[in-house]
């Protein structure tokens, strides 16, 4: 039976190290420049990977395929949608001129779009998380091919 502490409990830490490295990179005011976002890729695959090399060793001989990719899912998911609110409860309470200081440097013609962004930090987070699980599955994956005997 599939467990599901262990892929929350990775997907509070990472979304936590999101969190972090997002506000040190406010810190600096440095959060505003979007390439800064894409080391949240490299922050959720680190989480993703150690979740499944870990529950790979929970589980030793009963590892499955579909148990690691639901755990690489689940870390992700846990992770986007709390970075998903903070990063809503940051713009629209902590720091209200951050969505309008992000308009004015990326894109001009916009003028009310916080929708648009809190959907592209889920959307672009979920499709992370998707292709990383994928990916590192692949490196997890037991082999179906018969062993040599020797």
């Amino acid at each position: 039976m599939f467990q599901f502490s262990l892929p929350i409990r990775f997907g509070l830490a990472t979304s936590g190290s999101l969190i972090a490295y997002f506000l040190v990179l406010s810190l600096f005011d440095l959060h505003t420049n979007v390439f800064y976002s894409l080391f949240n890729g490299v922050i959720t695959g680190f989480g993703i990977y150690e979740a499944i090399k870990y529950y790979k060793l929970e589980m030793g001989e009963r590892f499955t395929y579909s148990a690691g990719f639901k755990a690489g899912i689940i870390v992700g998911f846990v992770a986007t949608v709390i970075f998903t609110l903070f990063f809503a409860f940051y713009s629209t309470e902590v720091n209200t001129d951050f969505l309008q200081n992000l308009s004015t440097t990326f894109f001009e013609d916009f003028k009310s779009f916080e929708a648009i962004v809190f959907f592209t930090v889920a959307i672009m987070g979920l499709a992370t998380s998707l292709a990383l699980t994928l990916t590192f599955m692949q490196w997890f994956k037991v082999s179906n091919t018969p062993k040599k005997s020797e």
